[in-house]
């Protein structure tokens, strides 16, 4: 779909029947229509045959956007699969189960976050994680499949090798060379960044860190954005109620001290991308943690721009409403609108159009939303 016909209106899903599991809620966008740069608001389904759903990605193809996410009873669970999704027509398609732990007819083992990524060239890739052992990610083994079809049809997954589990949340970075430089974290040995290379698109790989030890900044997920004349910053999800940020100089080979920024986090997922005019854009819930518990409110969820990385700008609020809106993915398409597909309830998976261009930016004293 092209610009303009996403400019048309906020699309209403159609109704997916025979499906059992039903999701209610305004399929408008939480702050209403008038915040600047806002183009659509939907949810990707109204039903689905799962109780509950987290982690999407998306990714653009040649035939269109898809999406991807976790989805089964409850997160942690032997039934949770790898659900997908693409924009058809004007609307997305059914979920459809792209992958899923079976290992035996009587064995299954539960998957978790996904992560899509169209390289220039090959196929359409689906990195996601399945727990072996004890649900978690202590446990998480690295899966692969690819789709040459833009998402309509899957490979036979692969195991990534031992050691290596892929992009943890967020998309790669592909590199001049054509290498992904994945970003990825563990959180066995307390919660630590490194960084997973491949030059053929996940045949063979190189382990870079960890870069933090977890204890001075507890920091995982990260997402990368791509700086003129060459430095990378990393982003990411930490258990000190502040985003973290960490710099490369060398297209990632090496990194420095991990550090806090201003931008609140009530250790959750976030997501970041480098824009075409090189500004940067960060989705993320603009809050804290709550002291005595393990993580803070998952709402509201924001969208900042930053022409640093280092002093960002208030640019959208996507939802407020007292619930669970996380986990955002971010991408920029060809034509240069933002697409963001996030956690909505646990109960569907939003997705979000922006242009960038028409963005009201506004300063955040101190890290405060204005």
């Amino acid at each position: 779909m092209n610009r303009s016909m996403w400019t048309i209106k906020i699309t209403m899903l159609s109704m997916i029947t025979l499906l059992p599991a039903t999701v209610s809620g305004n399929l408008s966008a939480a702050e209403g229509d008038q915040q600047p740069g806002l183009i659509t608001s939907e949810l990707l389904f109204q039903q689905a045959p799962f109780k509950q759903c987290h982690a999407s990605t998306t990714a653009e193809t040649s035939s269109g956007l898809v999406a991807a996410w976790f989805g089964g009873t409850r997160e942690g669970h032997a039934d949770v699969g790898i659900w997908v999704s693409r924009h058809e027509g004007g609307q997305w398609t059914a979920p459809m189960e792209a992958a899923n732990g079976m290992v035996s007819d009587t064995e299954r083992y539960p998957c978790w976050n996904p992560v899509l990524f169209q390289p220039k060239t090959g196929p359409l890739l689906l990195f996601y994680k399945m727990s072996s052992k004890k649900p978690g990610p202590s446990y998480w083994l690295g899966m692969l499949t690819t789709s040459q079809d833009g998402g309509r049809t899957w490979s036979k997954p692969s195991r990534l090798p031992d050691g290596i589990i892929g992009p943890v949340k967020n998309k790669p970075l592909q590199l001049p060379s054509g290498a992904l430089l994945c970003p990825s974290s563990t959180e066995n040995e307390g919660w630590r960044v490194h960084f997973e290379r491949t030059s053929d698109l996940g045949k063979t790989w190189q382990v870079i860190g960890p870069i933090n030890d977890g204890k001075e900044i507890g920091a995982i997920q990260p997402s990368i954005l791509a700086h003129s004349g060459g430095p990378l910053q990393a982003l990411g999800r930490t258990r000190q109620g502040k985003v973290f940020e960490v710099w490369s100089e060398d297209e990632g080979k090496t990194w420095g001290k991990m550090a806090l920024t201003e931008l609140p986090n009530p250790n959750s997922g976030i997501d970041a991308l480098t824009l075409a005019d090189g500004r940067h854009l960060v989705a993320y819930n603009h809050t804290g943690l709550v002291p005595g518990k393990w993580g803070g409110r998952r709402s509201p969820l924001n969208v900042a721009v930053s022409k640093d990385g280092k002093q960002w700008q208030a640019a959208l609020v996507l939802e407020s409403a007292p619930a669970e809106f996380s986990y955002p993915a971010v991408i920029q398409t060809a034509d240069g609108l933002v697409h963001i597909t996030y956690t909505w309830k646990r109960q569907s998976i939003k997705h979000v159009v922006l242009d960038p261009a028409k963005l009201a930016l506004r300063p955040m004293a101190g890290g405060l939303w204005p």
